[in-house]
C-alpha cells in the first residue's frame, strides 16, 4: 500500500492551514489529520533518509539472522568425521566478513534515523512557532502560557527520542522477526511452528500493553503542561505571591501537581512490569527446543541444524526484550504530538489575506454601527454597541469613559487584534477585513498602557517595529522625542544595555519612554495612544506630550488618557459608557451638554 493510498502525501486534502495572521511564503504543508500521520508526513520530507534507513535495518538483520545459520553449518561441519579444514575457513570468513559489513551498515543506519529524529523535532518545532505566530490575540487570551511552552519545548523534545531510539528500535524488531522466520524456513519449515505461535501470542500481548499505555502517556503530557503552567504562573506572579504571603499555598499547589506527574510515572512502571512477552518467549523457546529434540529423534534435522535454529530464536530475544521501553518511547510521542496538533488545529478568527488591499495609508478612520462581543457562546459579551464615529486624517480623537467601558476594546479594532461582529470599520474608505494584515498594521503604532518590553538591548527593542531594517540614527532620533535619550545615555553599555524580561529594570516611566520612541520610530499613520504617560511625572509628561504632538501631526490620533491637559487637544472627544457612544463632540460642547462627560472631567479635575 502506498503513502498516497493511505493519504500521507503532505500535499493532500485537509493538510492546508485554516484562517491565520502571519504565514511564511512556500512553507512545506504537513497532514494533520492525526498524529501518527503527521509524523509520517514529517519523515516523508526526507524520503533519502527513510529508505536508507529501513533498507539498512532490513540488511542488518538478515546478516545477523546469517551468524546462527553460519554456526550450525560450522557445527555439522566440526562433526564429520573428517571436517574440511577450507570449508571451516570459508565458514569464518563468512562470518567475518558479515560482522564486519553489518558494522558499516549500522552506521549507516544511526545516522540515517539520527537524522530524521532531529530534523523531525527541528521542523515540528518551527511548525509550530509560526502557527502560534498566526494564532489572533483571542486563542492567546485563552491559553496558559506555561502549558504552551511546555508542548512548544517538552511535547516537541519527546519526537526526537521517540524517532530514535523509539521507532529504529521498533523497525530492527519487526526484521528481527522476519529475518530469522525466513532462516529458520530454510531449514526445516516444520521449525516454523514455535516461532509462529510465539509472534502471533507476541502481537496480542503487545496490543493490550500499548491500550493500557497510550492513556497513561497522555495523562503524563498533559500533566506535564499543568506543572509548568502552574509554575509559570507563580513566578511570574510572584510579587504577588510574596506581597501576599501566600508563598505556601503556591508550594502545596505545585506539590499536587508533582505529584500527580509522579503517579502516572508509577502507573507506567506498573503497567511495564506486567509487561508479558519476554515470560512468553521463554515458553516459546522450551517448545522449540523440544520440538527441534523431536524432530532430530526423528531424523529430520542435524545437530549443526539445531543449533542454528536456537540461536535463530534467540533472535528474537531482542523484539520481546525491546518492546518494553520502545512502545513506551513511541506513545510518549504520539500523545505529545497530538497535544502540538491540538494548537496547530485551533482555528483562528482573522486571516492576513495576503492578497488583500495593501496602499499607504491616508488615516480617514470611521466606525459604522459596530458591535463586537468578547468571548464566544454563552459566555460571550456585547462590549461595543452601535459604536459610530469617523476620525478625518490627521484629527485627533480622545476616548474617555469609566473604567470597563471598552475604550481600549475600541482601539483594538483598529488594527484588528479583533474583528466587528457587526458593523464595520474602515480606513481609507476600505473595510479593514478587506485589508492585507501585514500593510495594515505596520502603518498603525499602539502605545499600551501595560508596557511589554523585551529580554534584549534598548536599540533591539525601539527598533523592533523596523526588525533588521532598523537604523541606529534613526532610533536615537526616536528616543530623543520620546525623552529617553538622557536616561539611556545614564547606562554603561547606552543603547546596548540588555534589559530584563518585560523591562524590569526600568522604572514605569522608563519604559513607557522607550514604548514611544518604538511606536514613533515606525512612522505611523494611525497613532493609538491608551493612557501611555501614566507612570511619568508632570515635568517629564509635558516634554513628551510635546514630542508626541509634534508627531501627531498629519497623523490620525486615538487618545485615551485621563490627562484634562490631553483632552482639551483633541478634535473631538468620544464619550463611553457600558459599550456605547453617550455622546461625542469638542470638550467646550460635551461641557456644555453631557452630564457623563461633566462628572467624568470633574473627576479628574
Amino acid at each position: 500500500m502506498t503513502a498516497n493510498s493511505l493519504d500521507l502525501n503532505p500535499r493532500t486534502l485537509g493538510t492546508q492551514p485554516g484562517k491565520r495572521e502571519f504565514s511564511v511564503t512556500d512553507e512545506y504543508q504537513y497532514n494533520r489529520s492525526g498524529a501518527a500521520r503527521w509524523i509520517i508526513s514529517h519523515l516523508l520530507r526526507y524520503k533519502p533518509y527513510l529508505f536508507t534507513f529501513l533498507t539498512a535495518a532490513l540488511a542488518t538483520n538478515i546478516l545477523f539472522s546469517a551468524l546462527p545459520r553460519l554456526t550450525g553449518l560450522a557445527f555439522d561441519e566440526v562433526l564429520k568425521p573428517t571436517p574440511s579444514a577450507q570449508r571451516l575457513l570459508w565458514l569464518a570468513l563468512g562470518a567475518l566478513t558479515i560482522v564486519v559489513l553489518r558494522g558499516f551498515i549500522d552506521l549507516t543506519n544511526s545516522f540515517s534515523v539520527e537524522t530524521l529524529g532531529q530534523r523531525t523535532e527541528r521542523d515540528a518545532r518551527q511548525e509550530l512557532y509560526i502557527s502560534l505566530l498566526g494564532k489572533s490575540q483571542t486563542f492567546h487570551n485563552r491559553q496558559r502560557v506555561g502549558d504552551i511552552m511546555a508542548r512548544a519545548s517538552n511535547d516537541i523534545r519527546q519526537l526526537n527520542p521517540m524517532m530514535n531510539p523509539g521507532v529504529s528500535l521498533i523497525t530492527e524488531s519487526i526484521m528481527a522477526i522476519i529475518a530469522p522466520m525466513i532462516f529458520i524456513s530454510t531449514i526445516n519449515p516444520q521449525l516454523l511452528l514455535a516461532p509462529v505461535l510465539f509472534v502471533i501470542v507476541y502481537i496480542f500481548a503487545l496490543r493490550r500493553y500499548v491500550r493500557q499505555l497510550n492513556p497513561v502517556a497522555a495523562r503524563q503530557r498533559m500533566q506535564f503542561g499543568e506543572l509548568n503552567a502552574g509554575l509559570n504562573e507563580s513566578i511570574s506572579g510572584i510579587e504577588v505571591v510574596k506581597s501576599m504571603a501566600q508563598e505556601e499555598q503556591e508550594r502545596q499547589k505545585f506539590v499536587r501537581n508533582a505529584t500527580q506527574f509522579r503517579d502516572a510515572f508509577v502507573e507506567q512502571g506498573e503497567i511495564q512490569a506486567r509487561y508479558l512477552p519476554l515470560l512468553l518467549l521463554g515458553f516459546a523457546m522450551t517448545i522449540a527446543f523440544a520440538h527441534a529434540l523431536w524432530l532430530y529423534s526423528q531424523g529430520q534435522l542435524s545437530i549443526g541444524e539445531i543449533v542454528g535454529y536456537m540461536g535463530l530464536m534467540g533472535v528474537l530475544r531482542f523484539p520481546a526484550f525491546i518492546s518494553i521501553f520502545t512502545f513506551s518511547l513511541v506513545q510518549m510521542g504520539l500523545a505529545g504530538a497530538e497535544r502540538i496538533l491540538e494548537l496547530m488545529r485551533q482555528e483562528t478568527e482573522i486571516d492576513e489575506n495576503r492578497g488583500g488591499y495593501a496602499a499607504p495609508m491616508h488615516g480617514d478612520l470611521r466606525f459604522d454601527n459596530v458591535t463586537f462581543q468578547l468571548g464566544e457562546g454563552a459566555d460571550a459579551g456585547t462590549v461595543l454597541h452601535n459604536i459610530t464615529f469617523h476620525a478625518a486624517p490627521g484629527e485627533t480623537v480622545a476616548i474617555v469613559g469609566q473604567t470597563g467601558s471598552g475604550k481600549s476594546t475600541l482601539t483594538k479594532l483598529v488594527n484588528r487584534t479583533y474583528d466587528v461582529n457587526e458593523g464595520s470599520v474602515s480606513i481609507d474608505g476600505v473595510d479593514l477585513r478587506e485589508w492585507n494584515m501585514e500593510s495594515l498594521r505596520s502603518q498603525i503604532s499602539t502605545i499600551e498602557q501595560d508596557i511589554f518590553l523585551f529580554s534584549r538591548s534598548i536599540a533591539e527593542n525601539i527598533g523592533f517595529g523596523l526588525g533588521a531594517d532598523a537604523d541606529r540614527a534613526a532610533i536615537v532620533e526616536a528616543a530623543k522625542a520620546a525623552q529617553a535619550d538622557d536616561f539611556i545615555n545614564t547606562f554603561k553599555d547606552g543603547y546596548d544595555t540588555d534589559i530584563g524580561e518585560r523591562g524590569v529594570t526600568l522604572s514605569g516611566g522608563q519604559r513607557q519612554r522607550l514604548a514611544i520612541a518604538r511606536a514613533l520610530l515606525t512612522d505611523p499613520r494611525i497613532l493609538i495612544i491608551d493612557d501611555s504617560t501614566s507612570a511619568i511625572d508632570s515635568a517629564t509628561e509635558d516634554r513628551i506630550q510635546q514630542a508626541i504632538n509634534k508627531v501627531m501631526e498629519g497623523r490620525t490620533t486615538l487618545l485615551i488618557t485621563h490627562r484634562l491637559s490631553q483632552i482639551r487637544r483633541a478634535d473631538k472627544i468620544l464619550v463611553l459608557h457600558q459599550g456605547r457612544i453617550v455622546d461625542q463632540g469638542s470638550h467646550e460642547a460635551l461641557l456644555a451638554r453631557c452630564t457623563l462627560y461633566q462628572r467624568i472631567f470633574a473627576r479628574y479635575a
